[in-house]
């Protein structure tokens, strides 16, 4: 565990054209189901899961939002907080292929680079594809992006994209705790503590030749004291 009794809640946007198959990749990822008839989501929509990843507990909460133009001001505020995006297109359908640049954009503008992942949906249907692998490859690669090539409804493919994306927000979550714990290393190597005992001020010179201000703490401060100002005075 990153930190004892902590867990690793991950925000997951879906995102991309209407009718590629986003709703029903949440539903078979959390509930394990496959509906085939389509209802156009209205807005967004929010399912969760909790997984065990590198011995990590971490709670994948998904949203799924519209695809539709109408519903883009609201969408977009759900982009917000976002520390993980699936991009989604279908195989049968050659716009939702085509739109994956805008729709990457969109959610960049408002959380900036974040872990994502590539998702051709519907790969069941080879004798209606519109999109050559070449291309879809291309696409990827262009944008630096792993692919997976998916059906939700033989579910392939599925459980390995979220489990991607999970692996990538901790690894760069750790990566970020590391350098933070540097930074805060390095800024202390360079705290001196001042002597409130005393009216003089003791330096040394360090190793490279810069002075050093040594603190000790005064014993007098450390006793039952609400006000913790009450004894400072101005030299």
């Amino acid at each position: 565990m990153l930190e004892e009794d902590m867990e690793v809640a991950i925000k997951v946007v879906v995102v991309g054209n209407g009718a590629v198959g986003k709703s029903s990749m949440i539903q078979r990822y959390c509930k394990g189901i496959f509906t085939k008839d389509y209802k156009k989501t209205i807005g967004v929509d929010f399912l969760e899961r909790q997984i065990l990843v590198n011995d990590e507990e971490v709670r994948l909460m998904l949203w799924d939002t519209a695809g539709q133009e109408e519903f883009d001001a609201i969408t977009k505020a759900y982009y917000r907080g976002a520390q993980a995006c699936v991009l989604v297109f279908s195989t049968t359908d050659r716009e939702s292929f085509q739109a994956i640049d805008s729709w990457r954009e969109k959610v960049e503008a408002e959380v900036g680079d974040i872990p994502t992942v590539l998702v051709q949906n519907k790969i069941d249907l080879l004798e209606e594809t519109v999109i050559k692998n070449e291309e879809a490859e291309a696409l990827a690669k262009r944008l630096k992006l792993r692919f997976y090539r998916a059906s939700v409804k033989e579910d392939l493919n599925v459980n390995e994209v979220f489990k991607y994306l999970a692996e990538k927000y901790l690894q760069r979550l750790k990566q970020q705790t590391a350098e933070e714990t540097e930074v805060v290393h390095t800024t202390s190597n360079k705290i001196g503590v001042f002597n409130t005992t005393s009216s003089n001020v003791h330096n040394q010179s360090s190793s490279n030749g810069r002075e050093v201000i040594t603190l000790r703490p005064n014993k007098q401060r450390t006793k039952k004291n609400k006000n913790p100002f009450g004894s400072c005075s101005l030299l």
